[in-house]
């Protein structure tokens, strides 16, 4: 099933670390904040709010040891975290989600 499932997501820089994110950050970040873009080594991490993507930006060496050592080092070299929201059909920011 692993392999069927790698060979789903893309070859992609971000594919790999998708593959790998939730292992090497921990369930409870995970459920918080996904990678959603990489760039020449640069991770954007789209969080659920600006207080996670405040403690990312803290956490972020620790999240770079972490993430190299599930995929080869020195592959991410930055991480780029920003808050997101979810839009309503009514055009509004969703709260609670």
């Amino acid at each position: 099933m692993e392999q069927l499932l790698a060979n789903a997501q893309p070859a992609s820089g971000l594919g790999a670390v998708q593959r790998v994110w939730k292992d090497a950050v921990g369930e409870a970040i995970a459920r918080e904040a996904q990678p959603t873009a990489e760039r020449d080594g640069v991770l954007t991490v789209s969080c659920k709010s600006a207080a996670w993507a405040s403690d990312l930006d803290l956490l972020a060496p620790e999240l770079l040891e972490q993430l190299n050592a599930h995929l080869g080092a020195g592959r991410i070299v930055r991480l780029r975290c920003i808050a997101t929201t979810t839009r309503t059909w009514s055009g509004g920011a969703a709260r609670g989600s």
